[in-house]
């Protein structure tokens, strides 16, 4: 630990707060959860319980070089956000931007196509199956007014 302490890292175009431990600072990144970061960190060899601030620039290096393409490294498909891609047919794990992106244009896909979903996406309506007599009900004019209903009374 002889080199010096940093507050503040970028990884991965992400900027991460050099106070956490380096299993929670992975998670910062978009596209990175739990289990992936411990998997990630066990293949670079790093001890999780480090502040990420004391990790080396050789650290950072394979951590980000893994995160970049984590297949190679012989990380299970389980652990990818993009299994099975539409045009490849190959499995990926996204971050960032691209993942963002990504989901966009699978979001405009399933518009074009008019499919179920997508039909729910546009139409800015409950996807996922959830109920929407009672909920989702954001935006929309809600009850009665009771000005007019005293109105009426008298």
């Amino acid at each position: 630990m002889s080199q010096e302490y940093r507050h503040i890292l970028r990884i991965m175009g992400s900027d991460v707060q050099g106070t956490l431990k380096t299993v929670y600072a992975l998670t910062a990144i978009k596209g990175i959860n739990m289990s992936l970061s411990s998997a990630i960190l066990k293949k670079a060899g790093v001890n999780p319980d480090v502040r990420v601030g004391f990790l080396t620039e050789s650290e950072l290096n394979k951590i980000e070089e893994i995160i970049k393409d984590p297949a190679r490294f012989g990380l299970p498909s389980w652990l990818f956000n993009r299994r099975k891609n539409l045009e490849t047919g190959k499995n990926d794990h996204l971050i960032s931007a691209d993942l963002v992106l990504r989901t966009k244009t699978d979001i405009d896909d399933e518009k074009a196509i008019r499919s179920w979903r997508g039909y729910r996406h546009a139409y800015g309506l409950k996807v996922r199956g959830q109920r929407t007599k009672t909920t989702g009900r954001a935006g929309k004019s809600l009850g009665v007014k009771k000005k007019t209903l005293q109105q009426k009374k008298s």
